[in-house]
Order: structure tokens, then sequence, then C-alpha cells
């Protein structure tokens, strides 16, 4: 029988906010922060597990590999980041962001436009991608390429997505990323 995750208690999960100003090729998000619920699936999980668990909540595209070692965001989709094994630590909202660790059971929501990249991990990490219905054939660009005007106007045309990917329905990762938008 396969593994299933079960959250945690929504109310037991630290919801961090992290925002980012535009800079260094790298937009970032105005209206939207990113956020990261630490431990929120408990800890260490079958990759394929957590894929099942991100899919019954609404969001596809699946994916278990990495985070490119590189800054780099999409400006057309909002993306969730799982830990399913191991630990990371990545920089979130491109060079002028924030180095934050992160280790089996976290999950990032990084809205469209935000920053990222890996610069270590364990031999053992693993973290799975997901989007919302519709965003899953997403643009990946890299700082270097930067942003225009054009690219800012793409990204606040991104549709807010419709479920929390750990809790479901209008969850609180929802109620975070919401931010200032």
């Amino acid at each position: 029988m396969p593994q299933t995750v079960t959250p945690q208690a929504a109310g037991s999960v630290e919801i961090r906010i992290l925002e980012a100003g535009p800079g260094n090729g790298v937009p970032n998000n105005a209206r939207h922060p990113a956020v990261l619920a630490k431990g929120a699936l408990g800890g260490q999980h079958d990759d394929m597990a957590v894929r099942a668990l991100l899919e019954a909540n609404g969001w596809g595209g699946t994916w278990t590999w990495r985070v490119f070692d590189y800054h780099h965001f999409h400006p057309d989709a909002f993306e969730t980041l799982a830990v399913a094994s191991g630990a990371a630590r990545l920089v979130l909202g491109g060079p002028q962001g924030e180095d934050v660790e992160v280790k089996a059971g976290d999950v990032a929501i990084l809205p469209p436009g935000f920053g990222h990249k890996q610069v270590s991990a364990t031999s053992d990490f693993r973290i799975c991608g997901a989007y919302p219905p519709g965003q899953e054939n997403y643009a990946v660009v890299r700082a270097e390429q930067g942003f225009s005007d054009d690219t800012l106007r793409q990204i606040t045309a991104v549709p807010f997505p419709p479920t929390d990917p750990v809790w479901g329905g209008d969850g609180p990762l929802l109620e975070a990323l919401k931010g200032s938008g």
C-alpha cells in the first residue's frame, strides 16, 4: 500500500513570510510574498506520497528533483516546493534575497517572479514541485536575463491559486500568500 502524507495541524505550523524587492535581474513580486511552512508535512516522506498530496489538493505538473543552482524565477506561475527528504540551503528572493535552510517536511509557495536558487544540499535531498491548474507549463528565466515591464505585467496577470497545496481549500498558506495583494 502506498504511503500517504497527513499534514501537521495547520495551527501548529510556523508560517514565515519572505519578501524581497526587485533587483539583480529578479523582479520578485510586489503583490505577494513567498511563504514557508516549517515542518508542515511533519518530516521525511516518500516523494511520490508528497506529490500525491499536492495533486489531491489541486496542484499539478508535479516533479521530484532539486532546485536549480542559479538564480531564476517563473514569470507565469505560482510554484510550491515541498521537501520530501534531506535538507538544503536555498536563496529565496534573488541575489538580494534571504538564505533559508529547508529540511524534510518544509513547504514553500513562491509567487510569480520570486527568485530562487539552491546553494547546497545533503545527498538525500529531494524536493517536489507543483503548480496551480493552468500554470504547469511555466517558463524559467535566469537572473542574468533580467526582466522588463512586459515581464512585470505578465507576473501581475497570473491567477491566484484556487487551493492550498498542503491543507486544501483556502488554507493557511493561501492566507499568508495573499500578503498585500
